[in-house]
């Protein structure tokens, strides 16, 4: 397990583009790494207020080249479980980011916010794709197009967060839930997290791809073990 901690508290971790450089690195290195199965990320007693916004300016014309899309394109090409433990503020890319996590879980105190047409923007993250598919279109709009701060229970409705956890407790279930995550037999992991999000398709097709890889893993040492473990346990084998 990977822990990311963002670490500018004295402004509640607003991201800048050298954060975002080392984030993108993190990332980067971390899917390079077989020993890393998953990345848990957090912010303390704040998640993320969102941009730096006097650094933001300075970013380059094209956003995909600066620092922020790079961060942006290495999360959306990870391939293993991200989780996110998200306490006091979340705002702009630190609820976005949620999207693109596995697993999340916040505190009771956690504010979350989307404020991008509040500044003139539209949203970043694929927002306007994802936050529809998990909230709804109603409550996405509502997110999106008032941009106003939402709580934790309003989170959990729009599909954001698994569950709301006593902040002193927070870090410490994200942390139990990684360590299952890293236990599990790591190719079905990851090919599990890959066909949860891989684009949509026909049920056809969804069954076929299923297929192919379920008789790929069948054979594999991890599968074989498993079950071996299994039949030895309920006295069959």
């Amino acid at each position: 397990m990977l822990t990311l901690r963002l670490n500018r508290p004295e402004k509640k971790n607003a991201l800048t583009k050298a954060l975002y450089a080392e984030l993108a690195e993190a990332f980067r290195a971390a899917a390079a790494d077989d020993a890393i199965r998953v990345v848990l990320i957090h912010g303390g007693d704040d998640f993320s207020t969102g941009n730096d916004l006097k650094d933001f300016l300075g970013q380059p014309g094209d956003f995909l080249t600066s620092p922020a899309g790079s961060f942006l394109l290495a999360v959306t090409e990870f391939n293993k479980p991200i989780i996110a433990a998200v306490d006091g503020y979340a705002v702009g890319i630190g609820t976005t980011l949620l999207l693109h996590c596995d697993l999340v879980y916040c505190s009771e105190r956690a504010t979350f916010m989307l404020p991008f047409i509040n500044l003139g923007l539209v949203p970043e993250f694929a927002a306007t794709l994802l936050l529809p598919q998990t909230a709804g279109y109603h409550l996405a709009a509502e997110l999106l197009l008032l941009g106003e701060p939402f709580d934790a229970n309003t989170a959990v409705r729009a599909g954001l967060v698994n569950a709301v956890c006593d902040s002193d407790q927070l870090l410490d279930h994200a942390r139990d839930i990684a360590r299952k995550l890293s236990a599990k037999p790591v190719d079905a992991l990851r090919q599990t997290r890959t066909l949860l999000r891989t684009a949509p398709e026909s049920i056809h097709d969804r069954i076929i791809r299923e297929a192919n890889i379920f008789t790929t893993l069948l054979d594999s040492d991890a599968a074989v073990a498993a079950m071996a473990a299994i039949l030895n346990k309920s006295g069959k084998s």
